[in-house]
């Protein structure tokens, strides 16, 4: 254990946890770093810090806790070259990728540390009765002490869309990273120890699910889960909140589409189709994995998309003119194999992809893969995923493609490709999903909601329904 790095930040002071796991880098599949994780008891010990040291951060100004979010901002900002490599080392995705991911972390900070510093002005709020003889105020109170479970897919990204607008609302945290990518959240531990936050108020436990994410999810003090990854994971989070009735939010799955319409850009379609299929490898609950194409134009983008798609050089992080890199690990790599095998089972036509790149024999890569003639009941067009496969198919009619659409038990977001924007706006309002890109890539900004309808989310994040997520209401009433 001697050559592992502590992986447990309680009130302030690191520390060895229980167990030591193993870092892989998936492009080599060599070892980056051992890290020693903790257990129920580090969490039980993370739990008690944050609770005392929310006495006092509770009663913290907006301003004091604006600044401190700025801080973690500049330090993430100006650490942005390492950040980006480890990300990539530890993620598999290219240095822009994870230029963009470092980049969205500075801007989230900064966003909510402008929430934070004007939350004293609106602390309390008259409320307006229809009784002359009573008055009212409202104050948005923080919830308490709050548990932040977040996956590997985004390191730093998902951690900072929970962590800033939690610290901001004036709640404490126990944070606990994906065990396959801990090291940037590592290093974000350390650039928030360095802004000077309070002892105890953000506390960090590497491990396992079972070892540390149920027992936080299942801790009576905690006040609120928020959860980021797989429904199946999720659904046992909730349960174990349920115990306890606490507050949670939970951000999931998808199943999206990609809507090409009969006056679309081919060009523009094309690009946002490889961006929404092969970004990140495939691996993001946005991806848009179906795309539904206006028949007069089915032809000619099959054309196009395929001969994009073999073009996309696949390789490591590094590696010069990269485009999409590897899956996250083995198990991935596996599971992603195994839904490529049993589309074509199920009579899905391979149009192109589907195994490793030959020039890489090392490293969980897949190449950008494209499914037509997808059965409408094959798990291939129903389920995420969560790889670099995209599945196909024709549309006549508007009202048929959306149709498609939302038959998903997901409802996350949705991208609308047409030259009509009168048309691609009547078309984003009649689907059943939290976010719609019309003509856009996948951009995200710390303003605007995340979340979406189904099975894909509880709550929203970013923007004020983030800050709202870790706050409570309480209304106060005086008889005059």
């Amino acid at each position: 254990m001697n050559d592992a790095v502590n992986g447990v930040y309680i009130n302030g002071a690191w520390r060895a946890g229980h167990e030591v796991l193993e870092v892989i880098n998936p492009a080599t599949e060599a070892c980056l770093a051992l890290v020693s994780v903790g257990d129920a008891r580090d969490v039980t010990q993370a739990v008690d810090a944050a609770s005392q040291a929310f006495i006092d951060w509770s009663k913290s100004t907006g301003r004091d806790r604006g600044a401190l979010l700025r801080r973690i901002a500049s330090g993430v900002s100006a650490r942005r070259e390492p950040l980006m490599q480890l990300q990539a080392r530890n993620n598999g995705k290219p240095l822009f990728e994870a230029a963009i991911d470092v980049d969205d972390v500075v801007a989230t900070f900064e966003y909510y540390a402008a929430v934070a510093e004007a939350m004293d002005a609106t602390q309390d709020v008259a409320v307006a009765l229809p009784d002359e003889g009573f008055s009212a105020r409202l104050r948005r109170e923080p919830c308490g002490v709050v548990g932040l479970i977040v996956p590997w897919n985004f390191p730093m990204v998902t951690t900072a869309w929970k962590l800033a607008p939690a610290l901001a609302a004036g709640c404490c945290v126990v944070l606990k990273p994906s065990e396959v990518t801990p090291l940037a959240e590592l290093q974000l531990a350390r650039i928030i120890a360095d802004a000077g936050l309070p002892d105890g108020v953000f506390n960090l436990v590497c491990g396992t699910g079972l070892a540390v994410g149920a027992p936080l999810a299942a801790d009576r003090r905690i006040a609120k889960i928020s959860f980021t990854g797989s429904n199946a994971v999720g659904v046992q989070v909730m349960q174990r909140a349920a115990e306890t009735i606490k507050g949670v939010s939970l951000e999931l799955g998808g199943k999206s589409s990609l809507l090409v319409l009969a006056d679309a850009d081919l060009e523009l379609a094309v690009e946002l189709a490889c961006g929404g299929g092969f970004f990140n490898a495939g691996q993001m609950c946005s991806a848009t994995s179906r795309v539904l194409v206006a028949d007069s134009l089915a032809d000619e983008f099959l054309q196009r998309l395929q001969t994009r798609a073999q073009g996309i050089r696949v390789a490591d992080a590094f590696a010069e003119d990269v485009e999409m890199g590897a899956l996250i690990n083995r198990a991935q790599y596996q599971r992603v194999l195994g839904h490529i095998r049993r589309g074509i089972e199920d009579g899905a036509r391979l149009l192109c992809g589907g195994e490793r790149p030959a020039d890489l024999p090392k490293g969980y890569f897949i190449r950008p893969t494209v499914f037509t003639d997808v059965p409408l009941d094959s798990a291939l067009w129903n389920e995420e995923i969560f790889g670099p496969v995209l599945c196909v198919r024709r549309f006549a009619t508007e009202q048929e493609a959306v149709t498609l659409a939302n038959n998903s038990d997901f409802g996350l977001v949705a991208s609308v490709v047409s030259r009509n924007l009168d048309t691609a706006e009547r078309v984003a309002n009649a689907l059943q999903v939290g976010m719609v890109w019309i003509n856009a890539p996948q951009v995200i900004f710390p303003q605007a909601a995340w979340g979406g309808y189904k099975q894909s989310s509880i709550g929203r994040e970013l923007g004020p329904w983030g800050l709202a997520a870790f706050q409570e209401i309480k209304h106060v009433i005086r008889s005059n």
